[in-house]
């Protein structure tokens, strides 16, 4: 089982959008994946398909101990994957979580005991360094690190990046970068022609070759409950999501040989 934390601490940078996309692609690729939706906001679960304001049990019941994986997990039948869902219930559970032991650990281990359900994990995490995100980065085997090819975005990434070593070297030696991936490119725009040229200057093979385009129907796929793998495979933005889920089971049984 890879666990990987789809994070940037800034904001609407195509985190969810990477997180549902790349889940549908890879179970469309026939990988029984999970996906861990992290933010109270609960976009993730909405995107699979799954109603947030009727959950019977979610990412915080499991958080604090009240429930188990099989439990709080549900099947987002269009999607083809499994969505550990949240809703507005998970703001409160970081308030909760400061007082429990192994705090930042909580999903690592409620994970730990069905390693073999599933080939991925990917976690969709807050756009804040939160209890929330550290529980994510904790559990997590590595980071997917979705950007926008802007100047702002590179300023994030340090902080990111450093974030991820604090945590690497006190809490998860096995935390790493998985690779970041270029999100609303657009090659007319000048900028994002050279900020992507910059991160393969200092990053290198990190970089992954996908990139994904701004795109009208990955933006729409939302609204209607579904990923946008799903809802137009014949856009450009599905397409490079099916590469990038392409990409990333290449890249896993590359480390395997």
């Amino acid at each position: 089982m890879h666990i990987f934390a789809i994070a940037n601490q800034k904001g609407g940078v195509g985190k969810t959008t990477t997180s549902v996309n790349l889940a549908a692609a890879l179970a469309l690729r026939g990988q029984r994946t999970l996906l861990v939706d992290l933010d109270p906001q609960g976009n993730a679960t909405m995107g699979s398909g799954v109603d947030k304001s009727d959950l019977p049990r979610s990412v915080y019941q499991l958080l604090v101990g009240l429930a188990t994986l099989p439990e709080a997990r549900l099947r987002a039948d269009a999607a083809g994957y499994d969505v550990l869902p949240t809703n507005r219930d998970l703001a409160g559970a970081e308030i909760e979580l400061v007082e429990l032991e192994r705090r930042e650990l909580r999903l690592k281990e409620a994970l730990a005991d069905h390693a073999g359900d599933y080939d991925f994990v990917l976690i969709d995490c807050p756009p804040s360094l939160s209890l929330l995100t550290l529980n994510g980065l904790c559990a997590a085997h590595g980071v997917i690190i979705p950007m926008q090819c802007e100047y702002f975005a590179l300023e994030g990434l340090s902080d990111l990046v450093n974030t991820i070593k604090k945590v690497h070297a006190n809490l998860n030696r096995d935390l790493k970068i998985i690779g970041l991936l270029r999100v609303m490119y657009d090659p007319r725009s000048t900028l994002s022609t050279q900020v992507s040229a910059q991160l393969e200057q200092h990053f290198g093979d990190k970089v992954f070759k996908t990139l994904v385009p701004r795109n009208v129907r990955l933006a729409e796929a939302p609204s209607y409950g579904i990923p946008g793998v799903l809802f137009d495979k014949t856009s450009k933005g599905a397409q490079a999501y099916l590469n990038f889920a392409a990409e990333m089971i290449e890249r896993v049984q590359s480390w395997k040989e």
